[in-house]
């Protein structure tokens, strides 16, 4: 019995090749799931709470205390208002964010053991790395914006929905790039150790207590420009709102005469101001190194 011809076609089928998405591709999925992650983990709930009641601690003082002379002072004009509780804080809530999303955003992959599941895929870890990053911003960035709501509501209450600053936008720029900033130096201490406490940790104390410490140190006891500080940089956040806007990229040196008591005579003072340009020069040097460094560092980590 003759057999039938068969097609080739049919007797060696071609099966469709497994297409391996790109680089850019891997980091807007990766960014999608872990920014869907971020936004429905109890941690964003929780961060949510915190920021609102800053907004709520923030309202009570001024409501209740209108009869103080420092709260006088800064229901005086939109510009001192804003310039005293957006750009304090606004720093607090940058590094509040950061370490709640960044804190274990590559330190978790070890950790949870995660990552071995991860490595296992066709992806680059560039892509991880940059995908876990912008997603962290954009969840930072979403409290930041909270909180610059919720201080609105309080100004328009005060001055009316007319008394606007126009230097909000600038500094809410500034914001941001000092959120890169201090993400950036997050993921770093993430990479750098296999455990998320450390990257809690680390940022917390240096971001709220060790490089104020730095910038105080530097400026009483060396007596110069602190423009290595990125707490430093950060206050060009709240200077924007200032009667004096110094745009450059040198600081402002201001001598204050101090008296020193019933001995007479006078002790002078040395404070120094950003100028905008050079707190925004000095926080992208900040990012641009952190990142690159803590992507080196994830690109050299086993998991084993």
């Amino acid at each position: 019995m003759a057999e039938s011809p068969v097609s080739s076609e049919s007797a060696d089928p071609v099966s469709p090749r497994l297409q391996v998405p790109g680089t850019v591709d891997q980091i807007i999925k990766l960014t999608r799931y872990q920014l869907r992650e971020y936004l429905s983990s109890r941690r964003f709930v929780a961060l949510v709470g915190i920021v609102v009641v800053i907004a709520a601690i923030i309202t009570f003082i001024v409501a209740d205390l209108q009869s103080n002379a420092a709260v006088k002072a800064l229901l005086a004009s939109p510009d001192a208002f804003y310039g005293s509780f957006w750009g304090g804080g606004a720093g607090f809530v940058v590094v509040l964010s950061a370490v709640f999303f960044g804190g274990d955003a590559i330190a978790g992959e070890f950790q949870n053991k995660t990552g071995y599941f991860l490595m296992g895929l066709p992806i680059r870890r560039s892509a991880i790395y940059i995908g876990k990053y912008i997603a962290a911003f954009l969840a930072s960035a979403s409290m930041l914006l909270l909180y610059l709501v919720l201080l609105l509501l309080n100004g328009v209450h005060y001055f009316g929905a007319s008394a606007f600053p126009w230097q909000f936008l600038p500094s809410l720029a500034l914001a941001l790039v000092y959120l890169m900033a201090v993400l950036g130096t997050t993921f770093l201490f993430s990479s750098l150790f296999k455990t998320s406490a450390y990257g809690f940790v680390l940022t917390a104390i240096l971001f709220l207590i060790g490089f104020g410490l730095l910038q105080t140190l530097i400026t009483s006891v060396v007596k110069i420009e602190p423009w290595m500080i990125i707490s430093y940089a950060n206050g060009a956040i709240g200077d924007v709102f200032a009667p004096t806007i110094n745009w450059g990229l040198s600081g402002t040196v201001t001598v204050t005469k101090v008296p020193l008591g019933r001995g007479g005579g006078f002790d002078t003072v040395t404070s120094y101001t950003p100028g905008v340009a050079e707190g925004v020069v000095i926080m992208l040097a900040y990012f641009i190194l952190t990142a690159i460094a803590g992507l080196y560092l994830f690109e050299r980590e086993e998991f084993t």
